[in-house]
């Protein structure tokens, strides 16, 4: 059985979703207690609440030694405005849980790994179940936590991993959010994007991987990308492909993550050496 805390470091969610969420995890995964932090459905203008009430809330939820992993509500842009204050304030009870998401909640992953704090994982979060077959993304992570691994990124080879929304990565690497991945498989994925940005991130990100001793890039899917004027002329995977060659950065292949209901878990580091409840 899993004590699952669900707090929101970035954006709101709404009560309706988390009853949603509830429902599906009290009949299919009674083993579980979900728990969602009240702070989740406050909004201040774009957040789910100003930070100090943000950064409160994960941290109550991080040094609760009750609970065995604290569950993103869901992305969106705000957990960079408080993963330094978060990191250096959380007690040892933090370092026996599991935190899950992706999007910009790879920021307070990032963040979390770099300080040897808990098992980061970019896993489904609860707001996936808007999306179409995003039942099937919360069971994903349900069903993770119960000790099932059918929800694993395929490409797992025993080599440490880490897995970002590509522009969450280009936005920490040479802070000090950025954690060492030398000897890691980089998954990305991305969403929203025009494709000549989805280039000049991979350009970037690169760059600043290529210096870092990397074991190799793997793209994700590269979903919703809006039209241009005029076309690219170049794919995700053939720019992925051009940018780890002019880095030497070894290209390994596909991933099968994004911003979609069949977005598949990536634990940070080893995946056979993940905390589990």
């Amino acid at each position: 059985m899993a004590r699952i805390a669900i707090c929101a470091p970035s954006t709101p969610f709404t009560r309706e979703d988390a009853d949603r969420v509830r429902a599906l995890g009290s009949v299919e995964f009674p083993e579980h207690e979900l728990v969602f932090h009240d702070q989740c459905f406050a909004v201040e203008g774009h957040f789910a609440g100003p930070d100090a009430l943000r950064l409160s809330a994960l941290l109550e939820c991080a040094n609760d030694p009750a609970f065995d992993a604290v569950w993103f509500a869901r992305g969106g842009y705000g957990a960079n405005r408080i993963a330094s204050e978060a990191v250096a304030a959380m007690r040892s009870a933090a370092h026996d849980k599991l935190f899950l998401g992706y999007s910009d909640g790879g920021t307070l992953l990032a963040a979390l790994y770099r300080a040897g704090i808990g098992q980061p994982v970019h896993a489904p979060m609860p707001a996936d179940i808007r999306r179409e077959g995003g039942e099937d993304a919360i069971r994903r992570v349900l069903g993770w936590l119960g000790g099932s691994t059918e929800g694993l990124e395929p490409s797992m080879d025993g080599r440490p991993a880490a897995a970002f929304n590509l522009m969450t990565l280009a936005m920490i690497v040479g802070t000090e959010l950025m954690p060492h991945l030398a000897g890691h498989m980089v998954l990305v994925e991305e969403v929203s994007e025009h494709l000549y940005a989805v280039d000049r991130l991979l350009f970037h990100v690169t760059h600043h991987l290529a210096q870092t001793g990397i074991a190799g890039l793997r793209l994700g899917r590269v979903s919703d990308i809006p039209e241009n004027d005029r076309p690219f002329g170049s794919e995700p995977e053939a720019m992925a492909r051009y940018w780890c060659g002019r880095h030497g950065i070894a290209w390994l292949g596909r991933a099968d993550i994004g911003h979609d209901a069949a977005n598949r878990i990536v634990p940070f580091g080893v995946a056979g050496a993940a905390l589990r409840p």
